[in-house]
């Protein structure tokens, strides 16, 4: 087994049919294995799932829990600034908070920052320094 890895990332939402719509408005579609109470989406690699916040703290054993959000960043490269402009502005058009718009960065590269509608925030960047395969995975230059 790799210690050092992620295969399922989990958001806890307050309205899981809003959060569903709000995805589908990204262009996201939801796996076969999605059910009435939890949504799975495939990425490359790895699955992202949308669960209720009360079912996700009961799941994990902190029922009546306040599940907070906002405080890590999901993130998705591009290879261009173009892109990561045309993705900010589709997640705008579905619904997202803009948090920071697309810029040049200290480190070399193009980021910006949106929220969805429950707080998570996601970066959209362009990184010179970190080559994407054709299906848009990051490997680590060395």
């Amino acid at each position: 087994m790799t210690p050092q890895r992620v295969t399922l990332i989990t958001l806890g939402v307050a309205d899981l049919p809003a959060s569903r719509g709000f995805y589908a408005r990204l262009g996201w579609q939801e796996h076969g294995e999605s059910q009435e109470a939890v949504a799975f989406y495939q990425m490359n690699g790895l699955a992202l799932a949308l669960f209720g916040l009360a079912d996700l703290a009961a799941d994990q054993g902190r029922a009546g829990a306040a599940l907070g959000t906002g405080a890590m960043t999901l993130a998705q490269n591009f290879l261009t600034e173009a892109e990561v402009d045309a993705a900010f502005e589709a997640a705008l058009a579905a619904g997202a908070t803009a948090l920071k718009r697309p810029e040049k960065v200290f480190w070399g590269g193009y980021s910006g920052y949106w929220a969805d509608p429950d707080g998570h925030v996601w970066e959209v960047a362009m990184n010179p320094y970190w080559p994407l395969g054709a299906d848009g995975s990051l490997r680590l230059p060395g």
